[in-house]
This record gives C-alpha cells, sequence and structure tokens, in this order.
C-alpha cells in the first residue's frame, strides 16, 4: 500500500468575507521557530490594503446599526467556533511562537475567553462611558458613545493570537470594522482566524485580515483617508512615529504601541480609544410652579 501525501494548506487573505490570493501573486516563506519552513503566506499589497478599506466601509453601516446586543450575539458565536477548532489553533500558535503544547494551549484557551469577555461588554460600554449630564436650564443633556468608524490594526508582532484578539476583539465589539494586519513573521493563525470568522456570523468586511509586510501594507493605511483610526500595536518606534504623521493628514484616531501582558484581564480602554462621544441637547419644556415639567 503506497504512502499518502499530505495536503498542504493554502493560506489565504480574508477581505470583505472572501479569501483572495493577494493581486499581486507574491508570497513569502513562513517559518516556525526553528527556522522550519511551515507555509508560503501571501504578501500583500498597497492595493489589497485599499481593497481591504472599501470592503471595511462597506460593511460599517450594517455592524455599527445592529444591537449592541446582537454584536455580543456575533462575537460569542466567533468563540463557540474557535472553541471547536482548538486543536488547530494550539499547534499554529505552537510553531509560531516557538512554545511547547502546553504553553499553547494555555494561550488559546486564553484566547477564546477574551473573546468572551469582550462579547460581555458590547452592550455595557454604553452604560460605563455614556449617561445624562447636569445642565443649568430646562434640557436633557445626554452624551452616547458610537463607534468612529473604520480602524486599521497592526497586530501585535510576538503575540500572535491572544494579542491579536486583544487587539481585534475591542474594535468590532464597539461597532467598528477593522482591517488587520497580521504579525509579520507569524501570520498564520490571524489567517486561519479569517477562516473561523467567516464561519461565525460575522458579516463580511467587518474584519478584513492581511498578510506580509508590515510597513508595507501600514503605510498606505495611515494615509488613506477613508481610515478612521489606527491600532500601532505591531509597529516599531521608528515605524509608528513615520505613521502618526500620515496619520494626521484627516486627524485619525492613533493608540501608540504599549507594553501589555496579554494574559491580564484587560480593561476598557482598548474599546474607548476608537469611541467618538455623541451629545444631544433637548428641552424638557417648561417648568411648572412646582418645578415639575410634563
Amino acid at each position: 500500500m503506497s504512502d499518502r501525501l499530505s495536503v498542504f494548506k493554502t493560506y489565504k487573505l480574508y477581505v470583505g468575507g472572501k479569501f483572495p490570493r493577494s493581486e499581486s501573486g507574491r508570497v513569502y516563506e513562513v517559518t516556525d521557530a526553528k527556522g522550519n519552513w511551515l507555509a508560503n503566506a501571501p504578501l500583500s499589497s498597497r492595493k489589497d490594503a485599499r481593497d481591504a478599506v472599501v470592503a471595511a466601509r462597506k460593511a460599517f453601516g450594517g455592524w455599527s446599526g445592529a444591537t449592541a446586543y446582537n454584536r455580543g450575539q456575533v462575537l460569542y458565536r466567533v468563540a463557540e467556533m474557535l472553541e471547536g477548532r482548538k486543536e488547530q489553533f494550539v499547534r499554529e500558535v505552537a510553531d509560531a511562537e516557538g512554545l511547547s503544547k502546553a504553553k499553547a494551549a494555555a494561550v488559546v484557551d486564553a484566547t477564546i475567553d477574551r473573546w468572551v469577555w469582550y462579547a460581555g461588554w458590547t452592550d455595557k460600554i454604553a452604560q460605563v462611558i455614556g449617561g445624562a449630564n447636569p445642565v443649568a436650564g430646562p434640557y436633557f443633556n445626554l452624551s452616547s458613545p458610537e463607534p468612529t468608524g473604520v480602524v486599521a490594526v497592526l497586530a501585535p508582532q510576538e503575540s500572535s493570537f491572544l494579542g491579536l484578539v486583544s487587539a481585534v476583539a475591542p474594535v468590532i465589539a464597539t461597532g467598528n470594522t477593522a482591517v488587520v494586519i497580521a504579525s509579520e513573521k507569524a501570520p498564520l493563525p490571524a489567517l486561519s482566524l479569517g477562516e473561523v470568522l467567516a464561519t461565525s456570523d460575522v458579516p463580511g468586511g467587518v474584519v478584513n485580515v492581511l498578510s506580509g509586510r508590515t510597513a508595507e501594507i501600514a503605510a498606505p493605511l495611515a494615509a488613506h483617508q477613508d481610515v478612521n483610526a489606527i491600532d500601532l500595536a505591531g509597529a516599531d518606534e521608528a515605524l509608528a512615529k513615520e505613521l502618526e504623521i500620515a496619520a494626521a493628514d484627516n486627524l485619525k484616531r492613533v493608540l501608540r504601541p504599549q507594553a501589555v501582558d496579554y494574559f491580564e484581564t484587560p480593561g476598557i480602554e482598548r474599546m474607548t480609544a476608537f469611541l467618538e462621544t455623541k451629545t444631544v441637547w433637548h428641552p424638557t419644556g417648561s417648568l411648572g410652579a412646582s418645578g415639575s415639567s410634563y
């Protein structure tokens, strides 16, 4: 009986709910922590970045207009799907980050828990940072958070899965859409996450995943007039400064790189970083002799 040949996985981008190859046709070799070849990943181009922004903008209206409770259900569904594919992600994280199987399993468990954590926040964040404001006059003055829009996310370089989800989940939990640049040296968990998102209830275009040279893809995103914010988690100091300057052209919100222990329970900072505050004034009507109205 002849030996069976293994079927090697072809990794692709995830843009607009579909799985295209890079329009350039380029790929680059991805190796494990010991330098052994793992796969060829798409080497995204500037055109791929622009296509991802178009997809994210198209999806923004529907996603931001969904109820917060519904977004929470969708994020929880992603966690369910990740739980069912845990073994695959343990293997990919172990290879990508040079971890033992036990340590990689702990990373994947923490990543799934992180999705659930943010799923629980979707219909609560407005109560924490919004509310009624006291004003001198017969008015209701109410502030409520709204999503910024399309957010470019440079995923952390060293934490290829937990760090990635810790950056992406808060962006979409609050109603934004995302264009994500995967870790340059370890993109495979991020590309596989695209497959999970496609088989969950996340609408196409809400999250778009690109792989390749971080600096090459990030430059057109930072300068893009239809990108509203950028998370520089995966940029070094020199690249972060360059991208900040480009982002200033249309006053993008910028979250600078910072030292983060991704195993720690996160605060709400990554959610509030990409929210705008809308304040509405409304007259209460004339006050009567008793001080009441309506």
